[in-house]
């Protein structure tokens, strides 16, 4: 074996043992239950390293890993590929800039996957500087192209992806990366769940996001809130990918955000009669038309 090789071969055996290692921590942290989620890194431009199907992902090991091209075809591994690796493969044919991808089930986030409620933006700052507004698809049963295919709305916007009705998928420059988003997500959807149930959300607000999207261009990390096609959009409104909520079966029903809140008061103050009317009773009246629209 010539030197160049060798050294290949030993780069891919190492990527392999970090593959490993991220399922190790995937399942440590009950992110895949049983043989749930699948880990690829891409290793060249038609080869795409891919954990195996009906595998757990806590007890793999280097040998598990198979090799697969763009297409899904696997070129050698003594274990079948995953059988959802197409979604992986469509976001590397998506983003030239991927080299690794992490599909699994974290608990918290698969329950706003399940509820098809959209993540609250402007409550915690390393979420805002890290993940920023985050889709969620339309269903699809997993494992084909239809499957694959509902990603691409939003690949190009955002480094993790909500699956509706299944779990997360998320990506970045290593396998490490890749992972890190999905765990970042799946804190905060804890944090959040834990704060609702004590009866709050409180918000940073639209000047102090601002802050937090300045450090954020300033550190080199792209957020769509950044660029001229959204400049004047309203930072915690989770106005990214509010277009598709439709369609996927979004809506806002547990987290009701400060600009739903200001327009809920806002459409009470013009119903409320011109006269004969006190402060006292306005107050009320704004607080039961918020009340209302939080619980539509």
């Amino acid at each position: 074996m010539d030197t160049k090789r060798e050294a290949t071969m030993q780069n891919l055996h190492q990527i392999k043992k970090d593959m490993c290692d991220i399922g190790k921590r995937i399942y440590n942290r009950q992110f895949a239950a049983a043989n749930d989620g699948n880990i690829t890194v891409r290793v060249g431009e038609n080869e795409v390293l891919c954990t195996p199907t009906m595998h757990c992902k806590g007890y793999l090991v280097p040998d598990d890993i198979s090799l697969v091209d763009m297409t899904g075809k696997q070129l050698s591994g003594r274990k079948k590929r995953s059988s959802e690796a197409l979604l992986h493969l469509e976001i590397y044919r998506q983003r030239e800039d991927i080299r690794s991808v992490v599909h699994c089930h974290p608990p918290h986030a698969t329950a706003f996957a399940i509820a098809r409620e959209p993540i609250p933006q402007c409550v915690l700052p390393e979420v805002e500087v890290f993940l920023g507004d985050v889709p969620i698809t339309k269903y699809e049963t997993p494992g084909g192209q239809a499957f694959a295919d509902t990603i691409i709305p939003f690949v190009k916007k955002t480094n993790v992806i909500i699956l509706a009705n299944h779990g997360t998928v998320s990506y970045g420059e290593t396998v490490e990366q890749a992972y890190w988003w999905s765990e970042i997500l799946d804190s905060y959807c804890r944090m959040l769940l834990l704060a609702k149930q004590l009866g709050n959300i409180s918000y940073l607000g639209q000047d102090k996001s601002k802050e937090l999207l300045e450090l954020k261009d300033k550190w080199g990390f792209k957020d769509p809130r950044n660029t001229a096609e959204y400049e004047n959009c309203d930072i915690c409104a989770n106005d990214i990918f509010r277009d598709s909520w439709a369609d996927a079966g979004v809506q806002q029903r547990a987290f009701t955000p400060p600009p739903a809140i200001k327009a809920a008061a806002q459409a009470a103050v013009q119903k409320a009669p011109t006269s004969g009317l006190d402060q006292e009773q306005l107050v009320k009246l704004i607080t039961d038309e918020v009340i209302r629209q939080m619980q539509a």
